[in-house]
């Protein structure tokens, strides 16, 4: 009797899990715990290379570079997040709603899709957070405007697929409404795409963070932001380049785990790509 066939787990999935957890556990262990004092400064302590008493050295005011590398983490994450759930909140039940229902409505969220589309993210949220002001909160509804519309779109073209499947239309023969349709039949269908989408939107909001709080658009200080991190170093680049590198590569490392990730998970939840990979 031949064992029942086994699917492995895509590399990718795999890598990207491991360095995103990585920065979650960093960021999750920067609640309770960093070398020092983020926000401490500490004059006489200034641009000290990486040593015993700072693991990652010191930037222009002294604060150490590693302890603030693990609260910017929380900081740009939970931004990041938050935005990540506001695009979900508002672009998947467009989406499903505009599927479900062709016409006047499903064209104007294809067209206020397309009107987002027409200008880069970082763009948009330079503008949003421009009008409305600095802060997290802000930035958390420029970057979340553009999740809306980029989770709108992708659930719109998903579920449009599924509403022409017969199990959908039995469905609705038998009595069932758009909305019960809706629920119990497409969104089940389409889930898997619209977690994939998230989680590369997810990687896309912390580069989007960064960005504004380079700018000066994101979080506040005295908050720790790799973002501002990076702003901060450029002035010093040529006596401490290692200032730039850290914060650099936490993004790098933050944005390769989350597009891992989502690659992985695509593969996984495909059938097309898992079927070349059962064994």
């Amino acid at each position: 009797m031949t064992a029942p066939p086994r699917r492995s787990w895509p590399p990718s999935l795999v890598a990207g899990g491991v360095l995103t957890l990585l920065v979650v556990a960093v960021a999750l262990l920067s609640l309770v715990w960093t070398p020092h004092e983020p926000e401490r400064v500490r004059v006489l302590a200034r641009l000290r290379p990486p040593g015993p008493g700072h693991w990652l050295g010191t930037d222009h005011f002294g604060r150490d570079v590693l302890s603030m590398l693990m609260a910017g983490a929380r900081h740009s994450l939970a931004v990041a997040a938050a935005a990540v759930a506001v695009g979900l909140a508002v672009g998947v039940p467009l989406g499903l709603a505009a599927a479900a229902r062709p016409g006047w409505g499903d064209e104007a969220v294809a067209r206020g899709a397309d009107l987002l589309f027409a200008f880069p993210a970082v763009l948009t949220a330079i503008l949003l957070t421009a009008l409305l002001g600095p802060g997290a909160l802000n930035a958390v509804l420029a970057i979340g405007a553009f999740n809306a519309a980029v989770l709108a779109r992708v659930t719109r073209g998903a579920a449009r697929q599924v509403w022409r499947r017969e199990f959908v239309r039995a469905a609705l023969a038998l009595g069932r409404g758009p909305g019960g349709a809706t629920l119990v039949h497409v969104l089940p269908n389409v889930a898997g795409v619209i977690v994939v989408q998230a989680t590369i939107l997810f990687a896309v909001a912390i580069l989007n963070e960064a960005a504004l709080s380079y700018l000066g658009l994101g979080v506040q200080p005295p908050a720790p932001s790799w973002g501002r991190m990076l702003g901060d170093a450029q002035t010093h680049l040529f006596t401490s380049p290692l200032q730039a590198v850290f914060p650099g590569a936490a993004i790098a490392v933050a944005v390769l785990g989350l597009n891992l990730l989502g690659d992985g998970l695509r593969d996984l939840l495909d059938p097309r790509h898992g079927a070349a990979r059962v064994t």
